[in-house]
């Protein structure tokens, strides 16, 4: 063998080795071999001038001693060999420290290193790549060693503080941070919001349900303006907010009701554009309930078992024959009927989408692999399936749906009916989507009606919801927090903390979130803002496209952030984490409160005089009903992962459990 390919993984070294020739030898690193030092700073900061320069210290990573050796001991025996991480900033990272760990030990020898790229590990693309090598792309290097020193220059200065001023073992993320708070602001939001009692009147006509919008031909309306930290909200409802106005109004109809409009039209629901990997995450979790981290890793499988093209990604593009190859098929398997005059293009918003060219897409779509996913695992297929129906979907004709629009009058009241009816499946027919269908009868304008079937129903005002993975990442990307490759480290992170925890799989700040975050967001108000933190992302973005150096980017930001340092640490008032007292003493110091304290295994009893005292037993935290199979005490227990789920307090005798309250 005369040529080597370093790759990242095994599964990745094993589908190339079946589309290259004998004459290469393929050797996985195993992620990175090189990162900032574990154990220490590792980033020395210089004054000159009014600018700030930054030496980050890299060492091999303890674990890759073995891979290290069997990459010197390849490479020495080779003269050209081929980089061929994934197509991103991280990947391009990979590749630099593969050079820069391997030129001390091979300095007597000239090796020819080069960069390869593709973006779907087929045997044309992986042919087309070694014939067109490049040379490693800096920009995107710095771009990552911007954002990892960075986080470090961030890490190391807070978490300190964090000691001191808060507890021991507490550590904060530029990015992560961020996200803690969004979670924590929407909680206050919640426990602030005051519910309110509306009321909307009705009839029923006909085997249909109109409602009360109008009197003397002016729309009922009330206004709801929430100030969220994300933005605000605005709600405009049709409601009465006073009951005994409402039964003034029903006691003044009359049975009669004369048709004043039928309007009728045809909408288009247009195909969803495929995958990103935000979007990837998002309907991964609201359909299979999975994680970003679970979603992301399957991904990962896919894209090196040469499956789908790579996963991460902002683009929503489509390569000219992908899309081609998807009509052809749309063609054969559905019918012309299906199929649009031309391929459909989508336009990618994010200005880094070059990094990784296309959307996440199945790189064979034919008959004959319509099932792919029989070769696969259970979750594996499942994923497959969901990219395979967004891909070929995006390609389809739109669905139609019919509307009607009824306005009734009563004489000075006017009642609203809207009906819907899907007149053409289109996209639908690959990519399952819900439609609300409600058919009304058939009338025309001046047809009279009656009923005496009058009503009036009482609602009240819903508090903004919780986060879920889904709509977090939504809230994240939104914002321009992190990008495609951090949104499940984020998530991941801030539950391993401690800060958030999960209860029927919606977001909730610890005691701990909430003190950490209310103590950052009054020291350090600025650089937790959306703004600060998407600004920030946008310059890094500047580094990978060449635009900006990333020294002055940071120095830029460590300038005013270390004297924010300093002058917290001087002046900040110790805050200390709020627990809950049980009653009761400890019962091996007998003087100190025993108290409720959340640990990575979820809650637990400890003596509140820890690190002094270190008694602790283990807390059951019940809920207000039984088990519904054994009729024993419920109780909540956590995943390893923090994610709360409720767990008859007999298990395992009786192994019923549940991610969701029984009603």
């Amino acid at each position: 063998m005369s040529k080597l390919i370093i790759v990242e993984s095994p599964t990745k070294a094993k589908t190339i080795s079946r589309l290259v020739g004998k004459e290469y030898q393929i050797l996985a690193t195993m992620g990175h071999i090189r990162d900032l030092p574990k154990s220490k700073f590792g980033v020395e900061v210089k004054k000159k001038g009014k600018q700030y320069q930054f030496f980050p210290e890299y060492v091999n990573n303890r674990d890759k001693s073995k891979t290290i050796a069997q990459l010197k001991n390849a490479v020495e025996k080779v003269s050209e060999v081929f980089l061929a991480t994934d197509p991103d900033r991280e990947g391009e990272a990979i590749a630099w420290h593969v050079i820069e760990s391997l030129k001390p030990k091979i300095k007597n020898k000239k090796i020819d290193f080069k960069k390869i790229h593709f973006h779907e590990i087929t045997k044309s693309a992986v042919e087309k790549a070694l014939k067109s090598p490049h040379r490693i792309d800096m920009d995107l290097v710095n771009a990552q060693q911007a954002r990892r020193v960075l986080d470090r220059l961030v890490g190391y200065s807070l978490s300190p503080l964090l000691w001191k001023k808060i507890r021991r073992g507490l550590s904060a993320g530029r990015v992560q941070s961020v996200a803690v708070r969004l979670i924590v602001e929407r909680e206050k939001e919640i426990n602030q919001f005051k519910k309110e009692q509306y009321h909307r009147i009705w009839a029923e006509i006909n085997d249909f349900i109109a409602q009360l919008t109008k009197v003397d031909r002016k729309t009922i309306e009330i206004q709801e303006k929430k100030m969220l930290f994300s933005g605000t909200n605005t709600v405009t409802k049709t409601i009465f907010t006073n009951l005994k106005e409402a039964e003034k109004i029903v006691l003044d109809l009359t049975p009669l009701f004369k048709v004043a409009k039928v309007e009728k039209k045809e909408v288009r629901r247009y195909p969803f554009p495929p995958f990103t990997t935000s979007t990837l995450q998002q309907d991964a979790s609201r359909r299979f309930g999975w994680s970003s981290k679970q979603t992301m890793r399957l991904a990962q499988t896919l894209f090196e078992k040469g499956e789908i093209t790579y996963h991460r990604t902002d683009s929503t593009a489509l390569a000219i024959q992908a899309a081609e190859q998807i009509r052809k098929f749309i063609g054969q398997e559905y019918g012309q009927e299906y199929l649009p005059e031309k391929s459909i293009f989508y336009k990618t918003k994010s200005k880094l989408a070059q990094e990784a060219h296309e959307a996440i897409r199945p790189t064979k779509i034919n008959s004959k692999v319509k099932n792919q996913k029989s070769k696969m695992e259970g979750s594996e297929a499942k994923l497959y399936r969901l990219i395979w129906q967004r891909a070929v979907s995006c390609q389809m004709k739109p669905a139609v749906i019919a509307q009607t629009k009824l306005e009734l009058e009563n004489g000075r009241y006017t009642f609203s009916a809207n009906g819907s009816h899907v007149v053409f499946d289109g996209f639908s027919k690959v990519y399952p989507i819900s439609f609300s269908e409600n058919t009304l009868p058939k009338l025309e304008t001046g047809q009279e009606l009656k009923t005496e079937n009058f009503g009036i129903t009482r609602h009240e005002t819903l508090p903004p919801p919780r986060y879920n993975e889904a709509t977090l990442i939504a809230a994240l990307e939104k914002n321009g927090i992190g990008r495609p490759s951090t949104y499940a480290p984020i998530i991941s992170t801030i539950q391993q903390r401690l800060y958030v925890e999960k209860e029927e799989k919606k977001f909730l700040p610890t005691p701990i979130g909430n003190t950490t975050n209310d103590f950052l967001v009054e020291h350090f108000e600025t650089v937790l803002s959306l703004p600060f933190t998407a600004d920030m992302e946008d310059s890094l973005d500047d580094v990978a496209l060449g635009k900006e150096k990333w020294q002055p980017v940071l120095s830029k930001f460590w300038g005013p952030f270390e004297k924010r340092i300093d002058l917290t640490e001087k002046k900040a008032k110790r805050v200390p984490v709020p627990v809950e007292k049980l009653g009761r003493k400890c019962p091996k110091c007998k003087k100190a409160d025993l108290v409720i304290r959340t640990g990575r295994f979820g809650k637990f009893i400890a003596c509140s005089a820890f690190p002094e005292c270190d008694y602790k037993e283990s807390f059951r935290e019940k809920v207000d009903f039984k088990c519904p199979t054994c009729g024993k005490e419920v109780v909540i227990k956590s995943t390893r992962r923090g994610a709360k789920f409720f767990s008859c307090s007999t298990w395992p005798k009786c192994d019923w459990s549940s991610w969701k309250k029984p009603k």
